[in-house]
């Protein structure tokens, strides 16, 4: 019995480290959980993780928003004052996960290795940012829980920004309120 009870928490054990870690996105419109995928993406999911784990995701805006393409998050904070940024992870678009409704990706800029802190979530199928050819959007993640928070970001009203220089800005700010790991590694 002893064995059999030994051998149950080793495989309990072994389940658990295998789990994806999810991270819970708590914002001013309702609460996202994300599931990562660690495995598609090694390098991307820990470069996000170590934002969560330092806190610095907190008070951090969603920035950009487009309905049915992506809301795009985590590099300003309320005054639009770009967040402080680790080094850059190499681009991982070619792991076979696709910008799909739903999932969490990397923003980068015209560079394929440039993406540090800002993310986007697609709020349609979006197959162009996979790249093909030539790099693309790496992937790391989907939303599990929260769809509807989504729904109701897709419907602020956006405009142009001059602080920020650009458009498709939330008129009501999105704010990540809180961000922290629920599961996983």
């Amino acid at each position: 019995m002893k064995k059999l009870l030994i051998l149950l928490a080793g495989l309990f054990t072994a389940t658990a480290a295998l789990a994806a870690p999810r991270v819970e996105l708590v914002t001013n419109m309702g609460t996202l959980e994300v599931e990562l995928n660690e495995q598609a993406a090694p390098h991307t999911v820990a470069n996000f993780l170590r934002y969560v784990d330092d806190g610095s995701y907190a008070g951090s805006l969603f920035h950009r928003l487009i309905p049915g393409f992506v809301v795009q998050g985590g590099g300003f904070n309320a005054d639009f004052d770009r967040l402080p940024t680790y080094d850059p992870v190499q681009n991982e678009s070619g792991n076979g996960l696709s910008n799909t409704t739903g999932t969490i990706a990397m923003a980068r800029t015209q560079d394929p290795h440039s993406a540090t802190r800002q993310f986007y979530i697609n709020l349609g199928d979006n197959p162009s940012l996979d790249g093909g050819r030539r790099a693309g959007y790496t992937v790391f993640g989907r939303v599990v829980k929260g769809e509807e928070v989504l729904q109701r970001m897709a419907a602020v009203p956006t405009g142009m920004s001059l602080q920020l220089r650009a458009r498709d800005v939330p008129e009501e700010p999105i704010v990540l309120e809180q961000v922290r790991r629920l599961s996983g590694s």
